[in-house]
């Protein structure tokens, strides 16, 4: 399902115009940024968390050159389904 879908979806499902279900989703994925930012978490019982995680520095190889590299830290974002999500599938 792509993004222009989802507001398709979202506006029939509410009863909303495509131009309110874009503002509603855009508001709701950058509300969950700023949670990650400013919380490092985002849970939506039920359905799942999103989590920022730091990734360690560490040491790689440059797959062409062969040359090693160094791979600077980073922080990453990773989400757990919840429960109701994951019965909802099987």
């Amino acid at each position: 399902m792509s993004k222009t879908d989802l507001i398709e979806f979202i506006a029939a499902e509410a009863g909303l115009t495509k131009a309110d279900a874009t503002r509603a989703l855009d508001a709701t994925l950058e509300g969950i940024k700023k949670g990650l930012k400013e919380d490092g978490k985002v849970t939506f019982v039920g359905f799942g968390t999103f989590a920022a995680k730091t990734r360690a520095a560490r040491d790689g190889i440059n797959p062409l050159t062969k040359e090693p590299l160094h791979i600077p830290e980073k922080t990453v974002v990773s989400f757990k389904a919840g429960s109701k999500l994951k019965d909802s599938l099987n």
